[in-house]
């Protein structure tokens, strides 16, 4: 019998909203069984409030985090601290980052270097550096309102400061072009059903989708209204298709081929 994962989600109040409490869970809930579930923030900030009932329906437990420097998340470092904690003192298979913020890169690249599982999730607007840092990497807004049936929220724009001047924080980043963009995943697909297909040009349909997975950490088959990867391939009408019947079962193994007239 394979062994449940045993999940830490670590979620950094301030940068993520408590609307997607429902979508965070569930997506760790998909991954193994949560040992731990911690929340990072000021909680003494009036903009936290939307998260304190929900913190208690949901037995997160909440983690003090002072600002001493105004305008500068002050929950990262606590978060950071308690993961490498967590990775040298819990029997913790995987890690689930919940965060829209570049600053959780390193970490999440030490976390597979000790061989752990990371799951990111954040916004459309996270920074690439995080999203590849990451083994696997979900939108939570694309979640959020593929489960709502309404489109996601563009970012929005940096307050203006006093003076109407935009404060000099950190530049807006730019939208991601990777998981989420059809014509990125399409292309990929192609490229690598071509460089990774036997000599007929077939490649099983679960070698795929790894292979994707590995190239682009946030592509996920929902981001697009679907819920299995073979839909969806069959769907860029790019490729054919053929399934075969496995001997004494009632499986079919699915191969895809590129098109010569695509």
């Amino acid at each position: 019998m394979e062994t449940e994962m045993k999940i830490a989600v670590l979620i950094d109040a301030e940068n993520i909203a408590s609307k997607y409490t429902g979508v965070i869970l569930n997506e760790a809930n998909n991954l193994g069984n949560i040992i731990i579930k911690r929340i990072y923030g000021d909680w003494t900030a009036r903009q936290m409030s939307g998260w304190k009932d929900v913190v208690l329906d949901n037995c997160i437990q909440p983690i003090q985090q002072y600002s001493n420097v105004s305008g500068k998340n002050s929950s990262d470092s606590a978060l950071i601290i308690d993961a490498m904690d967590l990775l040298y003192q819990a029997k913790i298979d995987a890690f689930c980052i919940v965060s829209s913020d570049s600053d959780f890169t390193r970490l999440a690249s030490r976390l597979r270097e000790s061989e752990k599982y990371v799951l990111g999730l954040g916004e459309q607007k996270t920074p690439q550096s995080f999203i590849s840092a990451c083994s696997k990497f979900s939108y939570i807004d694309l979640l959020y309102a593929a489960s709502r049936e309404q489109p996601p929220e563009p970012p929005k724009a940096p307050a203006k400061a006093a003076g109407g001047k935009t404060p000099l924080k950190e530049p807006a980043p730019e939208p991601n072009k990777g998981g989420s963009d059809l014509q990125v995943v399409r292309q990929m697909l192609v490229e690598l059903a071509e460089e990774n297909s036997e000599d007929d040009g077939w490649i099983l349909s679960s070698k795929l989708a790894e292979l994707l997975n590995r190239k682009l950490p946030d592509f996920d088959v929902r981001n697009f209204r679907f819920k299995k990867f073979t839909r969806f391939v069959e769907s860029l009408q790019v490729f054919e298709a053929k399934r075969q019947a496995d001997a004494g079962a009632q499986v079919h193994t699915i191969y895809f081929r590129v098109k010569e007239n695509r």
